[in-house]
Formats: C-alpha cells, structure tokens, sequence
C-alpha cells in the first residue's frame, strides 16, 4: 500500500486505462546513443577506434551520430537535427562501444566440501560389490566318472601336443661322411 494514495502501484498502473504496447522503433529510439563529429576533408568521420564514411556534402560539418552502443555496424547521422544517411564502416575494429558493460564469466561456485561423485562411487560399490562374494558361491564336486572323462581328455590333450611340439631328432642331425 502506498503511504500517500492509498493504493497498491499495480492499481493504481492499471486505473489508467488499458496498457498500449510501445512501438519497436520508438522503444529502439530512445536507447540509443548520441555524439557530435567533424567531418574531415576526407568525408570520414571516427567512433571508437572505428572509421566510417559519409556524404561528401557534409565535409567540415559538425553532425550528429546515432547509434545503439552494442553495435557499432549501424550508424545514422543527423545534421541540424535532419538525417543525413547513414555512416559506412570501412576500418571496423570494435563492434561494440568500450564504455558498454562486459558480461564477465561467472564466478566458480564455493566448494561446499561434499564429494558427490565420491558419495555415487562408494554407493555404487555397496550396491555391486556386496552381491558378488565368491567365498558364497556353491561348490560344485564333480561325480568319480566325470573325473575320469576328463583325466583321460587331458591325457589325450598331452599326448598330441607331445607329438606335434617335439621335432624329431632324426630329420635333424647333420650327416657324417665316412673316410677310411
């Protein structure tokens, strides 16, 4: 409630009448930028580090550049208060004016000393290692004649090997000549 109508803002915003949207051009009008300038004998003129160029027919005239701060691509000049065109950047090197605010790059957040992938990790062992316990698994003993299929398989697995690894000592010893 306001101390001196009587009223809350919103109300008394409202009692006014019905709102009326504000006409773009209007709206980008009156956040715009104004300098004076001197055009040189050259029909140029400077912003920023920038240079522009303008109409001939304004050599040696003060005039008026327009221009929204965050782009400096677009510049409307105004002589005695009547547009003269528009500034054509031929050397651009800032495309925003140097007195228009950075957004500077967040600060890093405070630790807050927890370590939440550490808390997920040990959370995730406890879930998974604690299932696999291999001391728990059952033992399986094998029957007297499964043990004895596999006692001869490995019997018949050595013998093969046996036979294909060893070369064979015949095929290998170097001949002697006999001289009497």
């Amino acid at each position: 409630m306001h101390a001196e109508t009587g009223q809350k803002p919103i109300e008394r915003f409202v009692s006014q009448g019905p709102l009326h949207a504000v006409e773009p051009s209007l709206l980008r009008e009156a956040f715009r930028w104004s300098v004076m300038r001197r055009v040189t004998s050259t029909a140029s003129i400077s912003l920023a580090g920038n240079r522009y160029s303008v109409d001939e027919a304004l050599i040696g005239r003060r005039v008026e550049l327009r221009f929204d701060p965050e782009d400096l691509t677009r510049l409307e000049v105004y002589w005695e208060g009547h547009p003269a065109g528009q500034a054509i950047p031929f050397i651009l090197g800032r495309h925003v004016h140097r007195q228009v605010p950075q957004a500077q790059p967040p600060s890093s957040p405070t630790p807050s000393g927890i370590d939440y992938l550490g808390l997920v990790l040990a959370a995730h062992d406890a879930e998974t290692l604690s299932q696999l316990a291999f001391r728990e698994l059952p033992v399986h003993q094998p029957e007297d004649d499964q043990l004895a299929d596999h006692w001869t398989d490995d019997r018949q697995a050595d013998s093969y090997q046996t036979q294909t690894d060893v070369p064979d000592v015949e095929d290998h010893q170097p001949q002697e000549e006999y001289h009497a």
